[in-house]
């Protein structure tokens, strides 16, 4: 099997020479099985097609191509010897590529210690989502309590149209549509610069969670206000950019939205990257922190109910000649936003298994190369908040993103006494 990578996966692969890895941890009390192990990244490997292929960028167009000579998903085992060796081996894997002969699109960093582990899934960003990863992270767990549960494999889809509804039509003036824009597209890069190919690596993490008993209150007094948690992070994180960094601050946050909710055959357990984004703001003229809130939550639920999300996938891939100056553009634009924030949610995973429990989940760390690298992971497991800021020291300096995550911590806990002293 033979796939060109979309636009999306075009965008997230870069090009052969620059890394772009998720690294997804967890940290596990209890005894692990090695053999069962293995035995639970084989079964994941049959199951996805995804993690059977390599990627072939000799061309001039990237393309998933399937390897019969497949090696299997490859394990590094290291000692742990501390709470933090997880994130140190996190940025090592940042920066690695994917690129040994017969080598998957995914590895697994096993740090043992005596009575914890830490597992770190390492895959490129060109293959995942949040939704993936999660997904993959189960299945690793089941599998290795249960290493004799099957997982059952799916097809690859072979292109965008596999993607849209039978009833999906593409008109001659879509067509049309498509190829104007396209136009307009090389056009408006033709006069950017996006000359930028250097490799920096000086990304950093910041990561930190907000306690049970707080993450309780929060959820508490979100339903009080008729508003969510998302929305809250949000607006706290745009407000402590401003109070940082103060009229270089844009009070503009970008979120990826799950494309699985429109787009039937992409299942849950299905691996997937590309994510459409909307663009919030913060409301101008309102001082109330919650009504911000709400108004956010608001403009956020009308921007997704308006996504056209297949007319989005089809009219991107009119956009392949543009895609390596898209890139370079992002690798030179500062942008209009101060922030890049997934929120995973409430993560599906069980906690306790036969021989081990999960302690905890880290929420995703990945260094983008992009000029404006600031990015946010959050989630939610056994009832706490988990938080990922990451950025490049060249944009944003680490100890301004220690600023920023003191900043809004302070805010949420200003906001949560309000519930506390009612």
């Amino acid at each position: 099997m033979k796939r060109r990578l979309i636009l999306g996966e075009r965008i997230m692969h870069v090009d052969a020479k620059t890394p772009l890895n998720c690294v997804f941890g967890a940290r596990i009390s209890g005894k692990i099985n090695e053999e069962n192990l293995h035995k639970a990244l084989f079964k994941i490997q049959q199951k996805h097609p995804l993690l059977q292929m390599n990627i072939d960028a000799t061309g001039k167009t990237p393309y998933f191509v399937r390897n019969e000579n497949i090696s299997k998903i490859p394990v590094r085992i290291a000692d742990r010897l501390t709470d933090e060796d997880w994130l140190k081996q996190s940025k090592i894997e940042w920066y690695k590529l994917f690129d040994a002969p017969n080598e998957p699109l995914a590895r697994l960093v096993w740090l043992k210690g005596e009575t914890e582990s830490d597992l770190l899934l390492v895959l490129p960003h060109c293959i995942c989502d949040g939704t993936t990863i999660l997904n993959l992270m189960r299945e690793l767990m089941t599998l290795i309590d249960d290493p004799e549960r099957g997982l059952a494999p799916y097809p690859s889809f072979l292109s965008v149209r596999d993607l849209l509804p039978e009833d999906f039509v593409i008109s001659k003036a879509g067509h049309f549509k498509g190829k104007i824009f396209a136009a307009l597209g090389r056009l408006f890069f033709f006069f950017k610069s996006t000359s930028n190919n250097n490799i920096d690596r000086s990304n950093y993490a910041v990561h930190w969670k907000i306690s049970a008993e707080d993450t309780k209150n929060l959820l508490i007094k979100c339903k009080k206000e008729n508003t969510t948690v998302h929305a809250i992070i949000c607006v706290a994180f745009m407000e402590a950019f401003k109070h940082v960094q103060g009229t270089k601050a844009h009070g503009k946050v970008i979120c990826p939205v799950d494309i699985r909710r429109f787009i039937e055959a992409i299942k849950q357990d299905t691996m997937f990257a590309f994510a459409p984004i909307v663009e919030l703001k913060l409301a101008q003229g309102e001082n109330d922190f919650w009504a911000k809130t709400r108004t956010l939550k608001t403009d956020l639920e009308a921007k997704v109910a308006e996504m056209k999300v297949h007319d989005l996938l089809n009219m991107s891939e009119y956009f392949h000649s543009s895609v390596n100056k898209m890139i370079g553009f992002l690798k030179t634009t500062k942008g209009t936003h101060d922030v890049t924030l997934s929120n995973m949610g409430l993560l599906n995973i069980p906690k306790d298994y036969q021989n081990f429990s999960i302690e905890t989940i880290y929420s995703p760390t990945v260094a983008f190369p992009w000029k404006n690298a600031n990015t946010l992971v959050c989630s939610t497991f056994n009832g706490q908040l988990d938080f990922s800021f990451m950025s490049n020291e060249s944009f944003l300096r680490e100890f301004e993103a220690w600023q920023i995550k003191d900043r809004v911590m302070e805010l949420i806990k200003e906001n949560l006494n309000e519930l506390v002293n009612v």
